[in-house]
């Protein structure tokens, strides 16, 4: 499964630590897979299967503890100080089997394992230990970052509809995946199926659908906005990892003889191949790959609250240094 870095302006754990949280990752959701399909296998069913509850939430425990010692509570002045408690937060993440589900296919086990964990990279890209943000409900809907998510390898960053701060003003972009070998700046060009689209120079492209024709707008200007913002950010920073743009329409097809260089039209006769080629790579994470995705993070923009114990704790330390 790819990793989703970054969703819309919602605070994200690889936020934290972008150098740990990838290989984590990687590592918990091979050991969970394996502990699935044994239980499965057994023929039994656990209630409750943690994926990060022992390890990553410990860590994290232990990681915060240095930053919390400046934080303390004090019942009375003369009592002594004592660090905030982590414990017993609400900071779990877990991934449940159930129990009534009748599973009777190792492809069936596959499909299941890969929908709770993409409810389980929702939590990670919208949660930390300490902040929560509100996510829209209807991302855990969304059939195309299930298809990103589910459908590419491990070693592919995905950022959805991030909200970058340029100059000050947020800007909303489309869909951005960092591998091992490139930046794509992509853009999802779907409607009924078999529709057709013609392109064109002009702000608006036709599209047609049986005898209905209609406009839609040119997936071109989003695409080259998009290259143009991460080209600087990633330039500013000193990576060099080549940018490449293209426009996905998995059920259409695309009709653009002139069309300018540079942009793949990943239409229903084309997509399969480019999609097959991303999914081959056996490349592991590389040090250029994280170095571009932390510099693109750094323009991020972050929307969040802190969680309530936090919150609580906060103020009464507050309250008692004063």
């Amino acid at each position: 499964m790819a990793q989703l870095i970054k969703l819309q302006d919602y605070v994200s754990r690889y936020e934290m630590d972008l150098y740990r949280y990838p290989s984590q990752f990687v590592r918990l959701k091979k050991q969970q897979w394996e502990k699935m399909k044994q239980h499965w296998e057994n023929g039994d069913h656990p209630p409750v299967t943690p994926i990060i509850k022992d390890e990553v939430q410990e860590e994290e425990r232990n990681s915060m503890k240095e930053k919390l010692f400046s934080l303390f509570i004090k019942k009375d002045p003369g009592e002594e100080e004592q660090p905030i408690s982590t414990e017993g937060n609400d900071d779990e993440i877990e991934i449940e089997m159930d129990s009534h589900q009748d599973i009777s296919t190792e492809e069936e086990l596959k499909v299941s394992f890969l929908d709770l964990v993409f409810d389980f990279q929702l939590r990670w890209a919208s949660s930390t230990l300490m902040e929560k943000s509100y996510v829209d409900n209807s991302y855990h809907y969304d059939e195309r970052l299930r298809y990103l998510l589910q459908r590419f390898p491990d070693n592919i960053f995905v950022m959805y509809n991030p909200v970058l701060k340029i100059k000050h003003a947020p800007v909303e972009l489309e869909t951005i995946l960092i591998t091992p070998t490139g930046i794509w700046c992509l853009t999802f060009l779907e409607f009924e199926e078999g529709t057709a689209y013609i392109g064109s120079g002009e702000r608006f492209w036709l599209k047609k659908w049986g005898d209905v024709e209609t406009k839609v707008l040119n997936p071109i200007i989003g695409l080259r906005r998009m290259e143009s913002i991460l080209h600087q950010i990633i330039q500013y920073a000193g990576v060099e990892l080549p940018i490449y743009k293209g426009v996905i329409s998995r059920n259409g097809y695309i009709d653009y003889p002139q069309a300018p260089g540079g942009i793949q039209f990943l239409d229903k006769r084309l997509h399969n191949e480019w999609f097959q080629q991303q999914r081959s790579s056996s490349s592991p994470i590389k040090s250029v790959q994280l170095k571009a995705a932390q510099a693109i993070m750094e323009y991020c923009q972050t929307t969040s609250f802190k969680r309530l114990q936090w919150e609580e704790q906060a103020v009464g330390s507050d309250e008692n240094q004063q």
